[in-house]
Parts: C-alpha cells; structure tokens; sequence
C-alpha cells in the first residue's frame, strides 16, 4: 500500500514548522521529505536532517538532470524537493509532508495529482508582522520583503484542499492530524473573514 503526500504551505510566521515538527512527532506513519538548500548551513542544522546543502552549480546541475519534483529561489537561495526521496517514502508505504511554496505546491500537483494540499494562515495580518518582529534577527527591509511575500502566499490559499487557521497551536495542530487521518471534513471552520484577510 503506497502512502499518501501532503503539501503544508504558509507565509514566514504563520507558524508551519512548528505545527510540521509536532505533527511529524506525533505521528509515525508520516515523514518529511528533506530538501536541498543552497543557502548557508545555520548553527544547530544538521545535514541529511534539515536540509541537504549542496553549491550552486551542483544544484543547478541536479535541476537540468530533472532530479527535482519543484524548485525555487528564495532571497538569492535555491530549494529543492528529490523526486527519488519522495517516491521511495510513498513506494514504502508511509506519508510524505512537503513544506513547499504555493508555486511548489501547484508544480507538485500538476504531476502528482492525488496530492493533498495544506495552507496554513495566521489570524491576522497583524499578528503575522508581530511574529516576524518576535524573532529579533531581521532587517527592517528584510521584515517588509517577507510581508510582502506573505500577502502573495496567503492570496494563493484559496488553491489548496484545506485552510488551517494558526490561531491557537494546539486547535491548528489537531486540524493538521484530522487532515492527515482522512478526517478533513472535521476541522474547525474559518473564524476569519478570508477575503478581508487577504485584502489587507
């Protein structure tokens, strides 16, 4: 029986690698699939764990070979998704969970398209900008770029099988483990006016 491959998007902030982290603990059935990154090696990051971090011309390389299913650049760095790692997880019969861009997710749907799309939306502009500054390691510039990018993401909702509200982490997560369990038609409905969300 070969798994099922879901896809978690969100903007910077909304919360999505704390709710995969907790999610992937919580449940043995589902792994992530780890991606390439030609971004520096952060402090703490182990390689084959968070990422596998490769150069540039490699990566390239490995893009002209068609080793991946999606790949983007993101501030000046290349991500990537092995179409192998992905089909050999499925093939063994445990999920996947993609932590993918919109535009990641719509490539991986074209060619896979019982893939099962995730958007993860935070309650509020507002509150998006306030987790952004929480952390305390961004620019000014840097802080507006990912706003702006986060405005394009959140439009870019509407295309995914189910919305995930991170207003509360525990609610949002048990949301995500209905999805995962066949049970999405359970999860909390939206506690937000969408369009107003996204008109901010």
């Amino acid at each position: 029986m070969t798994g099922k491959l879901f896809i978690i998007s969100a903007p910077s902030g909304a919360g999505k690698t704390s709710l995969a982290r907790a999610l992937l603990a919580d449940n043995d059935d589902i792994m992530m699939s780890i991606s390439h990154t030609t971004r520096q090696q952060r402090a703490g990051e182990v390689e084959g764990q968070d990422y596998f971090f490769v150069d540039q011309p490699i990566f390239l390389q490995m893009v002209e070979e068609g080793v991946f299913l999606e790949y983007a650049e993101v501030y000046g760095n290349y991500y990537g998704t092995s179409r192998v790692e992905v089909e050999g997880i499925l093939a063994a019969g445990k999920n996947v969970l993609l932590d993918i861009d919109w535009q990641g997710a719509r490539s991986v749907r074209e060619q896979m398209s019982e893939a099962i799309s995730i958007s993860v939306l935070p309650p509020s502009v507002q509150e998006l900008e306030r987790r952004l500054r929480s952390r305390g390691s961004d620019s000014e510039d840097i802080i507006r770029g990912r706003m702006r990018q986060a405005m394009d993401e959140m439009v870019h909702c509407r295309e995914s099988d189910h919305i995930v509200m991170n207003d509360n982490f525990n609610d949002a997560l048990n949301d995500l483990t209905l999805i995962i369990n066949g049970e999405g038609d359970s999860i909390r409905p939206l506690n937000v006016d969408l369009e107003k969300l996204l008109g901010a």
